[in-house]
């Protein structure tokens, strides 16, 4: 099975990936996990995003809004595509994820299209 694995950072984590001083240490964690979860085989695509200062909304008929839209708690920060025997797996590897410790890993297996 297919399952997306969407990070959602805190806003303080995704602060870290620009600050001087916490940067080395927040790089080295995701470097660490990003090693392992593609030595394990099940990373079918996926990126980092860049900060939610660069998002775009388009809704209805093309109207297009600047991000982010909303005083949250937690950001969008990157995604995985992974290929797993179970959602159970999927969760062992998201428990791991550098962003879990303070942010939200969600979890969603893919659609598959029917026909």
């Amino acid at each position: 099975m297919q399952v997306a694995m969407l990070i959602h950072e805190s806003v303080e984590d995704i602060a870290a990936r620009t600050d001087a001083a916490r940067a080395p240490a927040y790089w080295g964690a995701w470097k660490a996990y990003v090693d392992a979860l593609g030595a394990s085989g099940l990373v079918r695509g996926g990126a980092g995003l860049e900060l939610p200062g660069t998002a775009r909304l388009v809704r209805g008929r093309g109207q297009v809004l600047d991000g982010p839209y909303a005083e949250t708690r937690e950001q969008l920060g990157g995604f995985f595509l992974l290929e797993v025997e179970t959602l159970a797996e999927a969760e062992t590897w998201a428990a791991r994820c550098p962003a879990a410790a303070s942010g939200t890993i969600e979890l969603r297996p893919t659609l598959q299209m029917p026909g």
